[in-house]
């Protein structure tokens, strides 16, 4: 079952969208039809055939064609702002007319303003002259009658309908008012022919057409500023390509570069198509892709994306995707489809827009019946049915969602943020947990030096004999060795006689001398141990690194620690997440000890270790008892869970099957972009939440305003030419509503809750309590940054404020914890604890 994209022509209002829909779905093998009023488009699931959904929309009374995606730049003519040039060609035309037409009927009727005589001694010319021009401005905005008319006929009234009524209404009262003014003219009742002059709504009819064309040319150019983003995107790929054919440069259309060609680019030139490096060095502004404002430095084997920008060396790449291939065709195909799906908070939308149009025309035909029946006059009861009509606005309803969808899916793509839907963006906000995989997501997901403790030798001696022999291991805690050495350009040892022993470590000869390095049970068997260099890796397996300890001839000469470090913006993002109200989970394959070390220096309060790629699913399952679930993860053994959750979230550098399975993208490897996700997800539903509240509240007092309701208590009476002004203002200020998420700071906290249901756990309020521990035995700074990481390690401590000056130690606790722990801990690194307080 597939999914298709249709271009929908004739649509003016939600009624419209709420018609197509209709019909669509009623089609045999449509699984799901979405309109998008926004964007005129549609999308389709299921079976049935392009011509079966055509034909039931144009059996509809609209017309529809199919839309193949296209991300290449000229092939966005459905986001280009057509409209708006027509629509401001219609109102200065309309308005040219109209301006001569006020000056007519209430310039010189009522107001007295000078005519030439020979109009002034006819009235009849006059309202001749009237009804030219208001014809003149109704045969300009005819499209509103040609699409009304359309929808009365196949049953399907819209807001052209409600338009076209109001205005054809007044031209006909008026017309009949002229006969009668000609009828008395030509019995020689001039003085009452004048008088009727006062009784033309030919301005009406004009006026409100003129209106309604100046909220639709507001509307458009609106709409066209949310579609932007997405435009700035199908931008970003130039047209052209430098292809390096026989060692020689010729320049082609982007969209003919092949699979394997070389492409050459230069400095302040985008990338067409992606690639890999072949020859050169350079930075990358890769921005429009990841929201990081950083150029990226590539080099030969280095990845390119069509859409970044070159900003120094000459670079030569060779295409590995082209076409819709690319990066840059996808996150556009992701946005693209985000637009134009529909929340599911739209559905109450939908559901009064198919029958509001229909329901404004019997009320405005009880208005008038009603105000004719209590003896008003025609002009009376037909103003009061007029601004009925003219006044009521489906198409707020119908455009209070879909904008904000479209401009908060923008928002998004410019930071990196990429909603595969307007389901995922709406529930993004609603959730209440957020469980994070640890590796890759919490952490880099790769292995770095973080400790060089020397023993009998010195820091760069150390490093250098560690970097030579793990040099011709194939080990990934070797190559974060060797990696650290490069980077600190130690010299290496010349050693023979390697050896690899599997699970324990390596051996070699250094002239004459055994060098080995492996894990403590190894290195123990081969070298004596003190009770400092085994307290040492205890403490470094308890902050959840891998200690490294290496011997010459049978002697310590160090340890080097290995970890998995968490990203620098870890621990931030995942305050942000509790001060915005969220539970948050780190779940992982990885064993407690390790699990919890990380956790604590991230700031994770809960923890869920040593748990199966096949058992994470599961896990997420029995969160969702607790509320809604997001989960974030980058790789293969994230995805059964990212699919199970009610938000997935792929990390922008995880495999593209977690990326499948995911609801959101974040296009970089930053974690901060989480809480910014969230956070532009709850800003969205909020502006739809105004929004509707904004379209129902605009028709529930306008509508009893326009039919006259307070009349009798208030005397509060509404011209219709002030209802069409309303109108053509109310769907310009959703989108305007909507546009206001541009200006959205996702860097600021959101102190308000979230949206959340109820959480029954056992978890409770823990208050901050302090200790301060009175120690004996430390005697510089060295043995106070021990005892300070041995204690900031345990679960129940946040901040220990260690000094060997005064003998204390103060730690700050999250959480109650026995005396005997924490004296416990101390002690097994040397020191005595005298008391604790």
């Amino acid at each position: 079952m597939d999914k298709r994209k249709f271009n929908v022509t004739g649509m003016s209002c939600a009624a419209c969208s709420a018609r197509v829909e209709k019909a669509v779905s009623s089609v045999d093998g449509v699984k799901e039809c979405s309109v998008n009023l926004l964007t005129n488009s549609m999308t389709v699931e299921g079976t049935a055939t392009d011509e079966k959904i055509i034909a039931a929309v144009e059996a509809a009374g609209y017309g529809a064609s199919a839309d193949g995606y296209k991300a290449r730049q000229g092939n966005n003519d459905n986001l280009n702002d057509a409209e708006t040039p027509r629509l401001i060609k219609r109102l200065i035309l309309s308005v040219g007319f109209l301006i001569a037409l006020m000056y007519l009927s209430m310039g010189y009727v009522m107001w007295g303003f000078p005519l030439p005589a020979i109009l002034t001694q006819n009235p009849v010319v006059i309202g001749v002259l009237q009804m030219a021009l208001a014809l003149t401005v109704m045969i300009i905005n005819r499209k509103f009658f040609i699409s009304g008319t359309r929808g009365l006929i196949h049953r399907a009234p819209n807001m052209d309908t409600l338009v076209a009524l109001g205005s054809f209404a007044s031209f006909i009262y008026s017309t009949v008012i002229l006969v009668l003014m000609v009828i008395n003219t030509a019995k020689g009742n001039a003085a009452h022919a004048a008088h009727y002059l006062h009784e033309l709504y030919f301005e009406s009819a004009a006026m409100i057409l003129a209106l309604i064309t100046v909220g639709k040319t507001l509307e458009a150019y609106s709409k066209g500023k949310t579609t932007k983003s997405l435009r700035a995107l199908m931008d970003l790929s130039p047209k052209t390509a430098t292809v390096i054919v026989e060692g020689k440069e010729k320049t082609i259309s982007a969209e003919q570069v092949r699979l394997g060609d070389l492409v050459a680019v230069r400095p302040g030139e985008s990338f067409a198509v992606d690639g890999i490096i072949a020859q050169g060095e350079s930075s990358v502004d890769e921005s429009a892709l990841t929201g990081e404002s950083l150029p990226v430095d590539k080099a030969p084997g280095d990845t390119v994306s069509a859409g970044t920008i070159n900003k120094s060396g000459y670079l030569v790449f060779r295409a590995t995707g082209v076409g819709e291939d690319t990066a840059l065709a996808r996150i556009i195909k992701i946005v693209s489809d985000a637009t134009a799906s529909k929340a599911p908070i739209a559905k109450a939308a939908d559901k009064v827009s198919g029958i509001f149009v229909p329901a404004v025309l019997i009320i405005a035909a009880i208005t008038g019946l009603v105000w004719a029946i209590a003896g008003r006059d025609v002009g009376f009861w037909l103003a009061r049915a007029v601004s009925v009509l003219v006044i009521s606005c489906p198409c707020a309803l119908g455009l209070a969602t879909p904008v904000a969808i479209m401009v908060g899916s923008g928002v998004g793509a410019r930071r990196g943020i990429l909603y595969k839907s307007a389901k995922a963006l709406e529930l993004a906000g609603r959730c209440d947990v957020v469980v994070l995989d640890k590796t890759g997501t919490v952490t880099k997901g790769e292995m770095h030096v973080t400790d060089i403790i020397p023993f009998s030798v010195d820091r760069q001696r150390l490093l250098s004999l560690a970097c030579s022999i793990e040099k011709m291991s194939e080990h990934p805690l070797a190559r974060a060795i060797v990696e650290k050495g490069t980077e600190d350009n130690v010299a290496e040892a010349l050693l023979t006689s390697f050896e690899a022993i599997s699970g324990k470590g390596v051996k070699a000869e250094l002239d004459g001398k055994r060098l080995i390095g492996g894990n403590l049970k190894f290195i123990g068997e081969e070298a004596k141990l003190s009770d400092l260099a085994r307290s040492e890796v205890q403490r470094l397996s308890q902050e959840g690194k891998t200690p490294m300890l290496f011997a010459l001839d049978g002697e310590l000469i160090g340890i080097i620690a290995v970890a998995d470090v968490i990203k620098e913006d870890s621990a931030d993002a995942i305050k942000r997440l509790k001060d915005m109200g969220l539970r948050v989970v780190m779940l992982t394959g990885d064993n407690a000890r390790t699990a919890r070390a990380i956790a604590s220096a991230a700031g994770i309060d809960e923890v869920i270790s040593d748990v199966l790629p096949d058992g994470k699913a599961a896990q997420i399952s029995q969160l969702q008892k607790e509320g809604r679930v997001i989960m974030v993860g980058d790789g293969i053994n994230d995805a059964p869970a990212l699919a199970c959750a009610d938000i997935g979230m792929a990390v922008g550098a995880g495999r593209d099957v977690a990326i499948e399975a995911a609801d959101v993208v974040l296009t970089s490897n930053r974690l901060s972009d989480l809480p910014r996700a969230i956070k532009l997800s709850r800003e969205v539903l909020t502006n739809i939440h105004e929004n509707l509240f904004w379209a129902f509240l605009y028709n529930i007092i306008g509508i009893p305003l326009a039919a006259g309701v307070w009349i009798p208590l208030f005397s509060w009476e509404l011209d219709p030419m002030f209802g069409a002004l309303a109108m053509s203002l109310s769907s310009f200020c959703v989108v305007m509503n909507a546009l206001r998420l541009n200006l959205i700071n996702l860097d600021r906290t959101s102190r308000r809750k979230a949206h959340r249901v109820k959480i029954n756990t056992t978890s409770k309020e823990i208050k901050t309590m302090k200790k301060t521990m009175k120690i004996e035995g430390m005697m510089c700074p060295h043995c106070s940054g021990r005892v300070k990481r041995v204690l900031e390690a345990l679960g129940a401590v946040d901040v220990a404020e260690v000094s060997h000056e005064a003998g204390t130690a103060i730690v700050t606790l999250n959480a109650p914890i026995a005396d005997d722990l924490l004296k416990k801990t101390v002690e097994d690194q040397g020191y005595t604890v005298l008391g604790i307080d």
